[in-house]
């Protein structure tokens, strides 16, 4: 199977032509993405950095502050909105496209329709969420199928559970809590997103959604799957819904909070139709990871508890890039099944204070990520430019993420896309250069099958610490396939590293390397050549960039 690589957008921010970057502007004020503005030519330019599937984030119509009540659009109290654009994760209507999105709001299901045609042809894959635990508070769909019920339409509200009720209830109390409501009246209260089952949320609550009742009694942990549960059915629907709208890939929301056994049924019913299609999982559990890959049925789980805390603690310093081995290791079977990333909409960015604080030094980190084994690798919009995420947008507030919540366009994504194409004539050296660099990584990774394919040696045990190699500050790995042998080492230092590598007898063993002796190794990041000594237990002299990588491609 060729190397996945992944390029999150959050669609509202990217292809923004306005940017007006007011504090808590209104979307007149602000502007939006539009997927109309992905054309031809941003998906070409999108297609050169190594991309195979794009994960446009926040498509499905969610709560929002801005009135589209002459379309028909059901409108949203603003109490039950966080932000003025709202979370793309409290879903107002599963059949519908945002209209924030759409060039012209009536036609928003062909903008969506034609942009999926549109990546197609660029020869990629499209990747769109799926929000399977909590809808938002005043969830409507205007845009179901007639066959559907619409979700709680037909729920016992007398009851705190059903086994077929969509929600779970609080009979004979209001929705209160510390959140000023403001006149919404909800009655009786729906448990909140994040299995709070009483009336009362706080401020760090999702008191912006509600649960979906997936035939679980948190009451007593009893669960109720037989027969098969209506959420179950609506679900599956809408996923059905969207595969039949040509979609490749679901990105599942915390997927953990729904119980497996719906994941099993689920996915197994949806690829019966659609076998190619993917399923990836948040999820941040360890110990569910092999439950929800083969019971579940899941294709992908996200690697966050796991390699991204690892190299995170590895790029800031308050780790050895030792435990590099020990994070491999702990991952056992499902080491194929783990989207690695260091960045996505949750986390804060690489170059943001809360960070590494300087985008080029989550170099050596991606490098690691993208190359240690056949596993997909994600990147996420204006991390290749070093975005900092330092913004007080709004309700987002600076904590060195860019916002979900707000109208906004970041900085470097706002001046790449100044023109109205991808162009880097408003970009610094560093951004350009930086820029480059994930480019060259992730044509790599698509480009050389030792990476899509090959197996793997972990150098460091043969490699401690010396005068010639520092294991605090450098990995080094090895991947072969067929007749090439690909040696890899990242320096999580700020000066650059002139190091030995040793490859032991071991490994030409395992990997079967037979070519011994003198011969010519390529970087790939420069193109330069190299005359090496190839051989069992012998130094291998390489120089690595500081916050940096090199990548010798040897033909053995």
């Amino acid at each position: 199977m060729d190397k996945i690589v992944i390029y999150q957008i959050f669609t509202r921010l990217f292809c923004n032509k306005k940017a007006g970057n007011i504090y808590n502007g209104s979307i007149e004020e602000n502007g939006c993405g539009k997927l109309n503005y992905f054309d031809e030519s941003v998906l070409e330019t999108i297609k050169k950095q190594g991309v195979t599937h794009i994960w446009f984030t926040g498509l499905i119509a969610h709560a929002s502050r801005t009135d589209y009540s002459k379309y028909g659009i059901p409108t949203s109290h603003p109490a039950t909105v966080k932000g003025n654009a709202g979370s793309p994760y409290a879903i107002r209507d599963y059949f519908d496209i945002d209209p924030d999105l759409a060039v012209n709001v009536r036609c928003r299901m062909s903008e969506f329709t034609n942009l999926v045609d549109r990546v197609h042809n660029a020869g990629m894959k499209f990747i769109m969420d799926f929000v399977p635990n909590h809808v938002a508070r005043e969830y409507q769909s205007i845009k179901k199928p007639k066959k559907y019920d619409g979700l709680g339409e037909n729920d016992n509200r007398n009851y705190h559970f059903d086994k077929d009720n969509n929600f779970y209830y609080m009979p004979g109390e209001r929705l209160a809590g510390a959140i000023d409501w403001n006149g919404y009246i909800e009655e009786p209260a729906k448990a909140t997103g994040n299995d709070r089952f009483d009336a009362y949320p706080n401020l760090f609550d999702w008191y912006e959604t509600v649960k979906l009742n997936y035939g679980v009694d948190y009451s007593n942990h009893t669960h109720h799957f037989d027969p098969i549960p209506d959420t179950w059915i609506k679900m599956r629907d809408i996923l059905l819904y969207w595969a039949e709208k040509g979609v490749d890939a679901f990105r599942c929301d915390m997927a953990e909070m729904v119980p497996v056994e719906f994941w099993h049924w689920a996915i197994e019913s949806v690829k019966n139709t659609y076998p190619n299609i993917i399923f990836i999982a948040e999820i941040y559990n360890p110990g569910a990871y092999t439950s929800y890959t083969e019971y579940g049925h899941f294709d992908y789980l996200y690697d966050k508890v796991g390699l991204y805390d690892t190299l995170r603690a590895v790029t800031v310093g308050s780790q050895s890039a030792t435990a590099i081995t020990q994070c491999w290791q702990n991952i056992g079977g499902n080491a194929e099944k783990m989207l690695h990333f260091m960045e996505n909409h949750d986390e804060q960015r690489i170059a943001s204070s809360f960070f590494a604080g300087d985008g080029k030094k989550g170099r050596p980190s991606m490098v690691v990520s993208a190359c240690l084994d056949s596993a997909p690798v994600m990147y996420y919009a204006g991390q290749e430019l070093g975005e900092k995420g330092m913004d007080n947008e709004g309700f987002s507030g600076t904590d060195g993420r860019s916002t979900i919540f707000d109208y906004w366009a970041p900085d470097t994504l706002s001046r790449w896309y100044k023109e109205g194409v991808l162009s880097d004539k408003h970009l610094t050296r560093d951004e350009i250069d930086l820029k480059s660099f994930y480019n060259r990584l992730f044509n790599i990774c698509t480009s050389e099958q030792a990476i899509s394919k090959g197996l793997f040696f972990d150098l460091m045990y043969v490699n401690p610490a010396s005068a010639n190699f520092d294991p605090h500050k450098e990995y080094a790995f090895i991947r072969k396939y067929q007749d090439t042998l690909l040696l890899i080492v990242a320096n999580f230092s700020d000066t650059l590293q002139r190091s030995q590598i040793t490859i032991p007898e071991h490994a030409f063993n395992y990997l079967d390397i037979r070519t011994k002796g003198r011969t010519t190794a390529i970087e790939l990041f420069t193109g330069q050549e190299y005359e090496i000594d190839l051989q069992a237990d012998t130094a291998i002299n390489v120089q690595i960039p500081e916050n940096g990588a090199t990548i010798l491609k040897i033909k053995v």
